[in-house]
């Protein structure tokens, strides 16, 4: 894809992030329910990270294409370097997860996770923006040029690391607040709370294992360590 082509896609994408955010994120105070967006507000939730994280990522994305375009190559190598370590790493396996986890989550009990409270505050559009769109969003932009991916340890332990930030993030809250992030954690004891952190950590990592697979069948091998 022309260079030209990728910066205007980036730039569209990264503006379709922040609008989604924004939007989120400005929701009225009175229109809320009461049992969700009280401690921590909406950054407890990892649908509004996600957000976040993507229009950071398209951002940085359409910043490269920009110093490709004007030929600062040197100062576009190492963003192009940040740009492909924050997808391969964050940006498409967080995706891949939100969308996954989030529709079969609410297709077995929806409660456990999207409370039917919300419809009346969130329309079915943005509910598909936060959780449907960001996967097709993610397989495009593997289709649209190559990521370079890190090494095989290097990327888990980053991985891994962000993946216990949020957990203790969420920890962090019940701790405070003595009411979970999402209902489904009150089903279980601490032991199963324990494996069910332990086997989201495994799939998040399968989806980073798909992602360089997919990458790699396209684009070939494309590492840097």
């Amino acid at each position: 894809m022309e260079i030209s082509t990728l910066a205007t896609y980036h730039c569209l994408a990264f503006v379709w992030y922040f609008f989604i955010a924004y939007s989120i994120t400005h929701v009225k105070t009175e229109e809320r329910p009461s049992e969700v967006f009280l401690y921590g507000g909406q950054w407890k939730y990892l649908t509004v990270l996600n957000l976040v994280l993507q229009a950071v990522f398209y951002g940085v994305s359409f910043l490269a294409d920009v110093l490709r375009l004007i030929k600062k190559l040197r100062c576009a190598k190492c963003i192009i370097s940040s740009r492909d370590l924050l997808f391969s790493v964050l940006a498409f396996p967080v995706s891949t997860f939100v969308c996954i986890s989030f529709w079969t989550l609410y297709t077995y009990n929806r409660e456990l996770v999207y409370p039917k409270s919300l419809d009346g505050v969130i329309p079915l559009w943005l509910n598909h923006a936060m959780h449907t769109a960001v996967l097709p969003f993610a397989l495009l932009e593997i289709l649209a040029l190559p990521h370079r991916y890190p090494a095989k340890k290097k990327g888990l332990i980053l991985l891994g690391f962000v993946t216990f930030l949020y957990i203790s993030w969420v920890l962090w809250i019940y701790s405070v607040t003595g009411e979970w992030v999402y209902p489904l954690f009150a089903l279980f004891s601490p032991l199963g709370l324990a494996a069910f952190f332990a086997s989201s950590l495994a799939v998040i990592i399968a989806f980073y294992n798909f992602g360089e697979f997919l990458n790699r069948m396209i684009w070939g091998q494309s590492k840097f360590s």
